[in-house]
């Protein structure tokens, strides 16, 4: 996967989707991607590439999610250099943390956070053998 590394930078982009067939028919279709689905400890993962580029990812939007209300997005993740230290200086700035920072195994440890405006954004760690 290459991915930004650089703190700040946007590095990725996942779709969670109600209907994962579906949105990999209008994406492959639309844009003429590829979609390698693969298993993955929370269920498929399903990156979109462009000939061997890596450009995003797609997974099915958690059941929790969606009894929520939540319906399909996109979902963007902002690179850090320590996920957990970026956490908590979200939380002082007037974040929501709405994932605590976990691991992915293979990729890095990443967490949710909602701005004090409302907007949600994933930061992300990556493992130093990304890239």
């Amino acid at each position: 996967m290459a991915v930004a590394l650089k703190q700040g930078t946007f590095s990725w982009n996942e779709l969670l989707t109600n209907d994962v067939e579906a949105s990999r028919e209008f994406y492959t279709q639309l844009f003429g991607w590829a979609a390698e689905a693969s298993p993955s400890p929370g269920g498929e993962y399903t990156v979109f590439k462009i000939g061997d580029q890596q450009i995003g990812g797609m997974m099915q939007l958690p059941a929790r999610a969606q009894e929520a209300g939540a319906s399909s997005y996109w979902g963007s993740y902002i690179t850090v250099d320590n996920v957990d230290d970026m956490a908590r200086k979200a939380e002082e700035l007037g974040a929501a943390i709405l994932q605590q920072p976990m691991d992915i195994p293979d990729v890095g440890r990443f967490c949710l956070i909602r701005d004090p405006q409302g907007a949600m954004v994933s930061l992300i760690q990556y493992s130093r053998n990304q890239g």
